[in-house]
């Protein structure tokens, strides 16, 4: 049930659907004042929600900060989240991956530079009621070996559903494996704070290396702060679905 109801945080907590049902009311209501108010919500909401400079400030302000590889410095094993993979798409004889794909670079890159000795890989099906067998861990072993990483330093968790899951299971897999002692915690900037939480409530304390940050440096133009655009709109779903999830964990006791 915990699973379902996370998936429907990304209907309610989307500021697409939060305008179009102010339109949507605006027009059904008969009272002229509400109808103006309603419309007027609607504007405003438009205007703030497409504003890519609003928008980037917010995901500056959320997301976890860069760490450089002197920062990071030498660990036994990185920890890789899945929920990157689209296994949804057709023809199903490859992998496909989305935006959030930077964190397996990432990942590759640490391991390239011998700032990790191993790659464990951890999520199960992020789909409802996900079929037997589908593991994302897996998809993502498959990258990873077409890119020259040996199977024997790849370990895989291919139950979990979700970030809490992912910390449990991981604990339980590095049970069985006592020479890897320090790890680092590899996933999106958006979704470290939430990740980390998880971690450190089932106590694994590995050191956070973001990847794949949606903001950016802010720039010194009138078109950055001034011209709508699309994607912050889709971006502030993403970033107040994130927010929720962090806020329920900590109530529920799943994050610290």
């Amino acid at each position: 049930m915990f699973f379902i109801l996370s998936k429907l945080l990304d209907f309610v907590l989307s500021p697409a659907v939060w305008l179009v049902a102010l339109v949507v009311l605006a027009l059904l209501v008969r009272n002229a004042r509400w109808q103006k108010r309603l419309l007027w919500a609607a504007a405003i909401g438009l205007v703030l929600f497409t504003n890519p400079a609003l928008l980037n400030a917010a995901m500056l302000a959320w997301e976890i900060p860069p760490v450089t590889l002197r920062q990071l410095g030498h660990h036994d094993a990185g920890i890789l989240l899945t929920g990157i993979t689209e296994g949804k798409k057709s023809p199903h004889d490859r992998v496909y991956v989305s935006q959030g794909a930077d964190r397996l670079l990432h990942t590759l890159w640490l391991y390239r530079a011998g700032r990790i000795r191993r790659i464990i890989i951890t999520g199960g099906s992020g789909a409802v009621g996900g079929a037997q067998g589908h593991s994302e861990a897996k998809e993502l072993q498959i990258l990873l070996r077409l890119a020259g990483v040996p199977k024997q330093a790849i370990l895989l968790e291919t139950r979990s559903r979700n970030t809490r899951e992912n910390a449990l299971f991981t604990k339980q897999l590095l049970a069985q494996h006592p020479e890897i002692k320090s790890t680092v915690l590899i996933t999106s900037a958006f979704h470290q704070r939430r990740a980390i939480g998880c971690f450190a409530k089932v106590g694994l304390h590995p050191a956070p290396f973001p990847a794949g940050y949606y903001s950016s440096d802010h720039k010194p133009t009138l078109a950055y702060w001034l011209v709508p655009g699309d994607q912050p709109l889709a971006l502030w779903s993403i970033l107040l679905h994130e927010m929720a999830g962090y806020a329920v964990y900590r109530v529920l006791g799943y994050a610290s």
